[in-house]
């Protein structure tokens, strides 16, 4: 997978977000004192970052975004695998040069995104793979962390997985609160739809057969069957007709999704692949140091 995905994903909205993270990420740290304090202007630092487990990586291009930031003179960067490539344990995946104090305080924040990013792709692989012949494919939500949502979402591609909605705008989903104030899913439907011109997609959210009975004449683009047993789910599937997207949400693992793919359903969510990944195990090993840049290839 190349840099052409980070770069489609990544314009207007998406980048800002992810340029604030970065920008509050480091600002976080505040200078790095202790770097200051023992090595000098002039000192250059070579390292490389490498993989301490087997991993899908997911990240990459953020190492010459946080090094660059706020316009300082580019540190030289090798990257030698890209998003979406499985490592191996100790695979180098960069090789970095540069002045030795920014190079330390970027350490962290660098390390920060590529182990949450490649978690969040290697659990949402393990997911995609749990679906292999269906045709049921593997949403996100927006259970993310506050400010990371669109990092997180990107992982998700590369691990192999859909975007369900970046934002409330995307997509108009409908669940019980708006439902109970509406008086009725016919009711919610039509009034979501005389507000907006052209109306985003519908998604009714469904506890109930009736519910999808409803649903179903309202006609959404797409109805969620909200914590449904396998066999609920079964009965609700035969009722909703061919050119209506269905989804499955709520508690699902990896033990389950494959039944409930087998069911027919075209898209199951999990919110886990973002808010519980744990971090991918990465590290910045520093390899050496000198007064003046060197071969960036002999750090390999």
């Amino acid at each position: 997978m190349s840099d052409s995905l980070f770069d489609s994903f990544f314009r207007a909205e998406a980048r800002m977000f992810l340029l604030t993270a970065i920008k509050v990420a480091l600002a976080e740290d505040g200078p790095d004192l202790t770097s200051q304090a023992l090595f000098g202007e002039e000192d250059i630092l070579s390292a490389r970052i490498v993989a301490k487990e087997e991993a899908v990586v997911a990240g990459m291009p953020i190492i010459p975004l946080v090094l660059g930031f706020g316009g300082e003179a580019p540190c030289q960067i090798q990257v030698l695998v890209e998003d979406g490539e499985r490592v191996a344990p100790g695979t180098v995946l960069a090789l970095i040069q540069g002045p030795a104090a920014r190079l330390l305080k970027a350490e962290r924040v660098i390390l920060n995104f590529l182990c949450h990013l490649s978690g969040v792709a290697t659990l949402t692989a393990r997911y995609v793979a749990a679906l292999a012949g269906t045709r049921t494919r593997l949403l996100d939500t927006r259970k993310t962390l506050p400010g990371l949502r669109y990092p997180e979402k990107y992982a998700v591609l590369v691990g192999g997985g859909v975007n369900h909605r970046l934002n409330l705008v995307e997509m108009l989903m409908l669940k019980d609160n708006h439902i109970d104030r509406a008086g009725s899913i016919t009711e919610a439907v039509a009034k979501a739809r005389a507000a907006y011109s052209p109306c985003p997609p519908i998604e009714v959210e469904c506890r109930t057969l009736d519910e999808v009975r409803e649903a179903v004449a309202a006609r959404p683009q797409r109805l969620m069957l909200d914590n449904m047993d396998e066999a609920t789910m079964a009965q609700a599937l035969a009722l909703i007709p061919k050119g209506l997207e269905t989804e499955a949400s709520g508690n699902v693992t990896l033990e389950t999704i494959g039944r409930i793919a087998a069911l027919g359903v075209d898209f199951v969510s999990v919110g886990r692949i973002t808010h519980s990944a744990a971090y991918a195990d990465f590290s910045m090993d520093i390899l050496r140091w000198s007064d003046e840049p060197g071969d960036l290839t002999d750090a390999a």
